[in-house]
């Protein structure tokens, strides 16, 4: 047997023996997920970023026996996915409404890359919360205004611009993570400053709000920014002609000490606050929640371990890949039940050179876990579930979800 199975073995027996001694043997049969094949584990400084506020796990409701035993399962179960996983990876789930949280590695700060875009929608929300900000005043976007990477509005840009509102510009931002439309909003909103000055006074902890997408990016790259770099692939070609050396250098700055870091626990602390209306105001809340419930990104990640009836209101993220390894590879939602009952998820994965298909089936498993630890605190037979199948080996999705860089 391959050593990435036999430790893949060891850590399910492992997990599955603490579920026998912490579980009633009812709950124990009521559970039982499919889990992602693994590979062997892979091992894998930016400008001093702003610092960061610790994240605070609440303390948890006392529950009965049976919740007991499903929060155990849970937390084994993220465990073991999060060891069996080829790559960094930071998983976190928190229950919306007893806040209650499992994890792996959940207080680390993963690079984001686009899950960023959720801060920057909650700040220019809470501005226009706040009368400060109109969203349907006129904004035209210019040749100036485009950025890198993924940038389908870039295409709308003529001679005399692209006229939209703020509103648009957010929801094709979070919709489909264009670059662009998510600079546009972000300085418009009061720029990186002003995404950090809602996190403080939201108390919000374990998260880093970056330089904005042109900067983050050539820096990561081993870059300095130029305008020029937005015009088709002139970013491809400047990159490429970086010394590699300097392109790792830069990259392992990045992913050591990332300037857009988050943490697993910080993230579903916010999704959690944002479902619960403690952030924005309520109208805000669902306008939200509406866009990131129909994001086209990321069709197979977290959205594709669903069972039937149950939503998804999510970001992704996409780093960039130097070297067949990839740094940062995300998705991030609220994942709600036919019911109403709501759990705030993160996966985070710092850097990987894992298969698509295999990223994709650790999301996608980590719902199924889930939704396994709803329907087990309810007294399902979850022994029924399997969830869809895993997405194919090959990673592929039905929108851009192929590893590109920089942008979903």
């Amino acid at each position: 047997m391959p050593v990435s199975r036999q430790r893949f073995a060891r850590s399910t027996w492992s997990a599955w023996r603490e579920w026998a001694a912490a579980i009633p043997a009812f709950v124990l049969l009521a559970v039982c997920l499919p889990q992602a094949d693994a590979a062997e584990l892979r091992s894998a400084s930016t400008p001093q970023a702003a610092p960061v506020l610790p994240y605070r796990v609440p303390a948890a409701p006392m529950a009965g026996s049976r919740e007991t035993g499903a929060q155990r399962m849970l937390e084994a179960r993220i465990r073991a996915l999060g060891e069996a996983f080829n790559g960094d990876i930071g998983i976190a789930v928190m229950d919306v409404d007893r806040g209650w949280t499992a994890s792996f590695d959940g207080d680390s700060l993963f690079p984001q890359q686009s899950v960023s875009k959720f801060w920057v929608a909650l700040t220019a929300l809470d501005r226009a919360d706040r009368g400060e900000l109109d969203l349907y005043s006129p904004v035209t976007l210019r040749a100036e205004d485009k950025t890198l990477f993924h940038q389908p509005v870039a295409q709308q840009i003529g001679p005399n611009g692209y006229t939209t509102t703020i509103a648009e510009l957010m929801t094709r931002a979070l919709q489909q993570s264009d670059n662009t439309c998510n600079d546009a909003v972000l300085w418009r909103a009061g720029g990186p400053e002003a995404v950090r000055a809602f996190l403080r006074n939201k108390g919000l902890g374990g998260v880093r709000f970056g330089p904005g997408e042109r900067l983050l990016q050539s820096r990561i790259a081993g870059m300095e920014w130029r305008q020029s770099y937005s015009n088709g692939r002139a970013f491809y070609t400047a990159r490429a002609a970086v010394p590699i050396e300097t392109r790792r250098a830069a990259m392992e700055r990045y992913i050591a000490d990332p300037m857009d870091g988050a943490s697993p626990l910080g993230i579903v602390e916010a999704l959690a606050r944002l479902k619960r209306g403690e952030l924005l105001s309520p109208g805000s809340t669902q306008r939200l929640l509406s866009i990131m419930s129909n994001t086209r990104t990321g069709p197979q990640r977290l959205k594709g371990g669903l069972a039937p009836g149950w939503r998804l209101a999510h970001k992704t993220g996409t780093g960039q890949v130097l070297g067949g390894v990839q740094a940062g590879y995300n998705d991030i939602g609220i994942v709600t039940s036919p019911d109403g009952r709501s759990y705030a998820v993160a996966v985070m994965i710092r850097r990987t050179g894992a298969p698509l298909g295999e990223r994709m089936a650790t999301m996608q498993n980590t719902v199924r876990a889930v939704i396994g630890y709803d329907q087990s605190v309810r007294g399902y037979d979850m022994a029924r579930y399997r969830g869809p199948a895993a997405s194919p080996s090959d990673g592929s999705d039905s929108y851009r979800d192929d590893g590109g860089e920089g942008g979903d």
